[in-house]
């Protein structure tokens, strides 16, 4: 599925000096939370490049960023498309795959988490996909939960929503004065669950492609989050405290495990902990993201990846 921001629309129309800069399609996958952040926060640094959506194909782009997406990373590839693929999130146990044949691949991937399998031949990590903006309002008031249903098997899906988000909802509503709920997919069901919540005005759900979760959650005082790598990168750019939600599926499971190796991250999994709505700028800067090895803190992911698709853009290979 194709995704292309509000700003990235206004700088794709075809008047002035636009009309003239390379056009390069974006592309991610719209149902998996991963997908969706690594291709906003690539596009950001895509200044002097014209995005475009999939559907705009004719002519064809000089140039394509895809994002986990591998059926549309090949027919792009047999338009005579070059493409950077982008593996944005954790592989699950048996998910390691090579990029497709003749695409550029990278794969997001914090230099600190440990590596628990090789990469995907072909394949290069980029370091941490930071937001491009770092700062946060200092009048910042109310819950970001932050959710992914990306290949979450039904049942657990259905007993996640119909009890603890319900619950965890109830109380940053309570604790913090209002919750927006930001989910990668699932979101009839979502709101089906939440029932009378939805009536009260500080809560709200939101589709991830639809909203800019990054300055969402610049104006939110507590952050709670699916072990996604998307969140765990928000959080760490911006020094800012994270709960983890309780890991639906296989693939959240291994990489909660594997973070949990590497940063006592708190679970969101007790409403009724004040500590969880008690976190602070202060407690943020006390840990845990003081414990990485500044050697392997590398937050450039992003720029990296906007860089070889300019250079893919303007000198095709």
């Amino acid at each position: 599925m194709a995704l292309l921001t509000s700003a990235q629309e206004s700088s794709a129309a075809p008047d002035g000096r636009a009309a003239h800069r390379p056009r390069v399609l974006l592309s991610a996958r719209e149902d998996q939370l991963d997908s969706v952040l690594a291709l906003r926060r690539v596009g950001a640094h895509l200044g002097g490049l014209r995005p475009t959506g999939r559907s705009d194909l004719d002519p064809p782009p000089v140039a394509a960023l895809v994002c986990d997406d591998g059926p549309a990373t090949e027919r792009l590839l047999d338009l005579g498309v070059p493409v950077v693929h982008l593996d944005s999130g954790h592989p699950g146990p048996a998910d390691a795959e090579a990029p497709p044949g003749r695409a550029l691949g990278r794969i997001h991937r914090p230099g600190w988490l440990p590596q628990s399998a090789p990469l995907p031949r072909g394949t290069r990590p980029t370091g941490v996909l930071a937001p491009q903006r770092t700062g946060r309002s200092r009048s910042r008031s109310g819950t970001l939960l932050l959710l992914s249903l990306w290949s979450v098997p039904d049942p657990e899906t259905e007993a996640f929503a119909t009890g603890a988000l319900r619950e965890l909802v109830g109380a940053a509503l309570h604790r913090t004065g209002s919750c927006t709920v930001v989910a990668d997919t699932g979101l009839a069901l979502l709101r089906s669950a939440l029932g009378a919540l939805l009536e009260q005005p500080g809560v709200r759900v939101h589709r991830a492609a639809d909203v800019d979760t990054d300055a969402i959650h610049a104006e939110a005082a507590v952050f709670l989050a699916s072990p996604v790598l998307g969140a765990l990168a928000l959080a760490q750019a911006r020094r800012a405290p994270l709960a983890l939600l309780p890991p639906l599926g296989a693939t959240q499971r291994d990489l909660a495990g594997q973070v949990s190796a590497v940063l006592p991250l708190p679970s969101a999994d007790d409403p009724d902990d004040p500590g969880l709505w008690a976190l602070s700028a202060a407690a943020a800067a006390a840990g845990p993201w003081h414990l990485l090895d500044p050697a392997l803190d590398d937050l450039r992911g992003a720029q990296r990846v906007a860089r070889t698709l300019r250079q893919l853009a303007l000198a095709p290979l």
